[in-house]
């Protein structure tokens, strides 16, 4: 195995429907601009109420990618 490097981010990902669709929507956001994401790691888990009600599901997650540098 070769010597590799990697970078981790921390992002926060939202959706009005679960905490599931959240981290896909911040996994998806993400890879339009990293490419060779290898982890996510969700962290905390929590919710913005409104009223009383659940307006978003929020999920705080570090993501992981293979750093190349300058190659």
């Amino acid at each position: 195995m070769s010597d590799s490097i990697y970078k981790i981010i921390e992002v926060v990902g939202s959706s009005p429907e679960s905490w599931e669709k959240a981290a896909q929507n911040a996994i998806a956001r993400v890879s339009e601009s990293l490419s060779d994401l290898r982890i996510a790691e969700v962290c905390k888990m929590d919710m913005h109420l409104h009223e009383g009600k659940i307006q978003y599901y929020r999920v705080k997650m570090k993501i992981s990618f293979k750093y190349h540098g300058h190659e």
